[in-house]
């Protein structure tokens, strides 16, 4: 009897967020990336450098864009590109491959909440997001190819709204698709256009006036317009309008992302 109580003495009271839980499922998140380190941290960083040599190769050195080359021009829309498409492949991928092996149910009767749960795999995907983003700047800046950001704060905010967007259109993503096929699908016919048209080789102000508007409709636009800003101090559009059109879009993708989780669906049948 002294026993029991003496383990009934110790037993952990979770209060309304299950704050322990959440930092474990956190860190398996984050383990789960980092266990395969060459491929969702070093591939992203070599395709980056990648599209920075054939791009010099293929481009005068001489050109510029808004008083930079263009080489310094593409390489903040090339970085924030790599962080929104691994943001969007580690949530989604969490969520399908837990599916695809019955995992789902472990996290489904832990102890955690659909708060705890989106919270955990958003920091995850933002994560893995800003890993991938300082791998491929350090690489580049020890090649003499980039140069510190002009602004660090603009720069940590667009960093991290990018990747939390990515994370809940990953996780949205991942919950809706029942095999790799349909996860497959939003990344190549969404994701991966959004994100090449969304001024990260070019200006917007080069674009033809009837695509213009088409171009400001795309929310991945500032999302680099404004890292790129941040970085070289050079935008297409103020950075507090980006940063206003960013606050109103990150809330809907949480709130559409949590929502989605909470209702249950394609998890608990």
């Amino acid at each position: 009897m002294n026993k029991n109580k003496k383990y009934l003495s110790v037993r952990r009271e979770i209060n309304i967020i299950n704050w322990l839980g959440l930092y474990t499922l956190y860190l398996k998140e984050v383990k789960r990336f980092t266990s395969v380190f060459l491929q969702t941290v070093t591939a992203p960083m070599i395709t980056t450098l990648l599209f920075v040599i054939v791009f010099s190769i293929a481009i005068d050195r001489t050109a510029g864009i808004k008083g930079v080359t263009y080489i310094s021009f593409l390489i903040p829309g090339l970085m924030m590109m790599s962080v929104l498409q691994n943001a969007f492949a580690n949530t989604s991928s969490a969520f399908m491959t837990a599916k695809v092996t019955g995992s789902i149910v472990d996290l489904l009767l832990a102890p955690l909440g659909s708060v705890e749960i989106f919270t955990a795999h958003n920091l995850a995907g933002i994560t893995r997001g800003i890993i991938v983003f300082f791998a491929s700047f350090i690489l580049l800046l020890i090649l003499g190819i980039t140069t510190l950001p002009v602004h660090y704060i603009w720069t940590i905010i667009f960093l991290i709204f990018g990747g939390f967007a990515l994370s809940c259109i990953g996780m949205i993503a991942g919950i809706w698709a029942q095999k790799f096929d349909q996860l497959a699908i939003v990344s190549n016919f969404i994701v991966q256009p959004l994100a090449f048209l969304s001024g990260t080789f070019y200006s917007i102000e080069r674009l033809p006036e009837f695509l213009k508007p088409i171009a400001y409709s795309n929310p991945f636009f500032y999302l680099i317009d404004g890292f790129r800003y941040g970085f070289l101090g050079i935008s297409d559009i103020s950075p507090y309008i980006s940063l206003i059109i960013l606050l109103g879009f990150n809330f809907i993708l949480g709130y559409s992302a949590w929502y989605v989780l909470n209702s249950g669906y394609r998890l608990k049948s």
